[in-house]
């Protein structure tokens, strides 16, 4: 495709998401949000007045806020593409990062994309966003300008925020008291651990880091970060609803234990449970499965921290190397789900079915550690269509493949 055609398309969808953004396009989404008689009546009546790409845009938008609701509450009135989604930080771990920052201080936030961070970093300080794709500075100053600026919803001790088009990597970042980047991990189009790898490069983030040491850098959970980054850095693996959502690293002023591994637990409480160690230990084991059986959260084993978390508990685990553990009392921890032992026996299939049609289990939940099976493939064997609920917990404990069918014990 020639470049200048190419350009022409760019500017083309830029301006049809400008629409978007715009109060002319508020009419048409709220139309294609109520609830019509078809998909295609609403995109004929749509196309009437509106181009392909602009009904496209409306019909995707609708979908987009409906997805973001589980990260945003303000979905319904926020701008979105799907990769931008799918990459944002949801609010409730942005407002958890944006706790690190200095209230009332200038805070930059580098490659915003959507405005998830940057959102929750305006609830601080005096932040300012910086993307250098004019479509997510676009999506980032319409989100803030809803959240923090509209009508809808006016919060008198937020700003709303500026937001810039701006290579990240030609700013100067000392201008800013703290900041925070989420490089891009897809540069190439595929998703890579590798921070090297990431855009800006991890040579273009230690020169901002020079500039300025007080940063907070959004990763993967399972990132392969540069050499010296875990001595120098505190690493926080955070997790919500079971899953670990993200790692950061914060350097400088922002570190609260440099040189050590954070997991942080975010639940329905306002506070979270974070566990801070070094070094991995190995729990002992267990001579038999007892009582209680306790699998640690999502962020705990991406931290490296079970371990610690078992001896807080007095906890053995009931095989080498595998995540589930064991005691005779029931424990509290948002960073440890609780099951009650119902029975232990061999896992096959048809045992594992009588037992649980006896026990009238319609709704199973089937988790597994160090065993090749497929969770949904078991669940068709099963075919259980009883009135109550458990949990079927498979590990390799020795030489044999253990079922533990269980009741979880609280949320």
């Amino acid at each position: 495709m020639p470049r200048s055609n190419a350009v022409e398309l760019t500017q083309a969808r830029l301006d049809d998401f400008r629409w978007l953004t715009s109060s002319a396009a508020e009419p048409w989404l709220y139309s294609a949000a109520a609830v019509q008689p078809s998909l295609t009546a609403k995109v004929a009546q749509m196309r009437k007045e509106l181009s392909p790409a602009r009904t496209h845009l409306v019909l995707e938008q609708v979908e987009l806020r409906k997805r973001a609701s589980q990260k945003f509450s303000a979905a319904g009135r926020m701008f979105f593409t799907p990769r931008a989604l799918e990459q944002s930080t949801d609010q409730w771990v942005a407002a958890h990062k944006a706790e690190r920052f200095s209230p009332g201080q200038p805070i930059f936030d580098l490659c915003c994309g959507i405005g998830g961070d940057l959102l929750a970093l305006s609830r601080r300080g005096t932040a300012t966003g910086f993307d250098r794709d004019p479509l997510m500075t676009t999506l980032a100053a319409a989100n803030a300008r809803v959240v923090l600026g509209g009508p809808q919803e006016p919060d008198s001790g937020s700003r709303c925020p500026e937001v810039c088009n701006r290579d990240v990597e030609r700013l100067d970042v000392a201008e800013s008291a703290a900041w925070h980047i989420d490089p891009d991990r897809r540069p190439s189009g595929r998703r890579t651990t590798r921070v090297e790898l990431h855009e800006p490069r991890s040579d273009a983030i230690a020169r901002l880091l020079e500039q300025n040491p007080n940063a907070a850098i959004k990763l993967a959970p399972a990132a392969q970060m540069p050499d010296g980054w875990p001595q120098r850095a505190e690493l926080e693996w955070i997790s919500r609803g079971g899953q670990c959502r993200q790692l950061v690293a914060w350097f400088g002023g922002l570190a609260r234990d440099a040189g050590k591994r954070r997991a942080t637990v975010l639940g329905a409480s306002a506070a979270a449970r974070s566990i801070v160690g070094v070094d991995d230990l190995e729990p002992p084991l267990a001579g038999a499965i007892g009582s209680y059986v306790f699998e640690p959260d999502a962020a705990v084993l991406a931290a490296k921290l079970g371990g610690q978390l078992a001896a807080e508990h007095a906890l053995v685990a009931i095989a080498p190397r595998v995540a589930y553990w064991t005691g005779e009392r029931p424990i509290r921890d948002p960073a440890l789900a609780c099951f009650v032992v119902l029975e232990v026996l061999p896992f096959r299939v048809k045992p594992v079915k009588e037992l649980l049609r006896s026990l009238d289990v319609g709704q199973l939940e089937i988790k597994k550690r160090g065993v090749e099976l497929d969770p949904a493939l078991t669940r068709r064997q099963l075919n259980l269509a009883g009135s109550q609920s458990a949990a079927l917990l498979i590990a390799r404990v020795g030489k044999q493949v253990t079922a533990i069918v269980a009741r979880r014990v609280g949320g």
